[in-house]
């Protein structure tokens, strides 16, 4: 592993992260102070502190409820809860990630819940098409995300940028209210602090999008030196680029305006291989990753009834 490269990623990432968190706080500070005063600013520094420390266990049940999702027991899949044991060792996690599978052909995988109580789901389209070094790498990111509090800080943003958007319905309402009052010129409006507050959702929506992605550039170094081979989820990130990628995009690359990278969620799989493989030569994987795969058992479904008939 080339750790030169691995500790300057890991500090840029560190300060990015640092700043666009401390860049959403201040909008929705500010937010409250134009529209509350200080005790505004206040309740919008507690409410940030509250979501950064609370993190209920409900919201875990209720993602994973959502897709579907079916923990895995260790008889079932031997090799998965031997790699996350390994992994979770490696992270210094307090326990090992229950890993669950989800009943789709997409190609995804997410993590949920806390360091202490987390799990990993992942699809059946995964599962089935990634070879194993892919798949450690995939797994790898995902108790990265965990290990790091990614979970905790990418909640904190969500709630902040809540709040934020609170605040410019606030000022939307007051101006709405006033605007009789306006036309008559018996108020007086402070049009750049309502210009701030009518703007506070938008720029702490970019806020967010920008944490998120430096928060899987960080995700991926870390996997990279938990699996000890950078190129294995390389590959399986071009791998689940090729798949999820539409058969416009194949026939006609220039079709569609393709969204900007300032409003994405996860930076462009070309950016994220680059800087992977800046990372090698990679280590020798370790032997206990050369395991067995998830069994193949086909999932059955009731069909459902709709008003144009019945789908399963």
């Amino acid at each position: 592993m080339n750790s030169a490269v691995s500790r300057q990623h890991a500090t840029r990432n560190l300060l990015q992260s640092f700043l666009l968190v401390v860049v959403l706080l201040a909008i929705c500070g500010l937010g409250g102070y134009l529209i509350f005063g200080p005790a505004g600013f206040g309740m919008a520094v507690v409410a940030g502190l509250l979501a950064l420390l609370l993190q209920p266990a409900a919201a875990t049940r209720m993602t994973l409820r959502l897709y579907r999702a079916r923990a895995l027991r260790p008889d079932e899949a031997p090799g998965l809860w031997r790699m996350l044991a390994l992994l979770a060792e490696r992270a210094g996690l307090p326990s090992i990630p229950v890993p669950h599978h989800v009943p789709s052909p997409m190609v995804n995988a997410f993590a949920v819940g806390s360091r202490r109580a987390s799990a990993i789901a992942l699809t059946d389209g995964l599962l089935r098409r990634l070879d194993v070094a892919e798949l450690n790498g995939v797994l790898a990111h995902e108790v990265a995300h965990i290990a790091h509090g990614d979970l905790r800080v990418m909640g904190l943003a969500d709630y902040v940028s809540r709040i934020t958007a609170f605040f410019a319905l606030a000022a939307q309402l007051y101006l709405l209210l006033s605007l009789p009052a306006l036309l008559a010129g018996s108020v007086q409006l402070n049009w750049l602090a309502m210009a701030v507050l009518l703007l506070s959702p938008q720029l702490a929506l970019l806020a967010q999008l920008g944490l998120s992605r430096v928060r899987e550039f960080e995700a991926d170094r870390a996997a990279a030196e938990l699996t000890g081979d950078p190129d294995a989820l390389a590959r399986a990130l071009m791998r689940i680029e090729r798949v999820t990628r539409s058969w416009r995009a194949w026939l006609m690359p220039g079709w569609g305006n393709p969204e900007p990278s300032w409003l994405r969620t996860h930076p462009l799989t070309e950016e994220r291989v680059d800087r992977l493989r800046q990372m090698l030569p990679p280590q020798r994987p370790l032997d206990a990753f050369m395991i067995d795969r998830f069994p193949e058992r086909p999932e059955r479904h009731r069909p459902r009834w709709f008003p144009g008939g019945y789908w399963y």
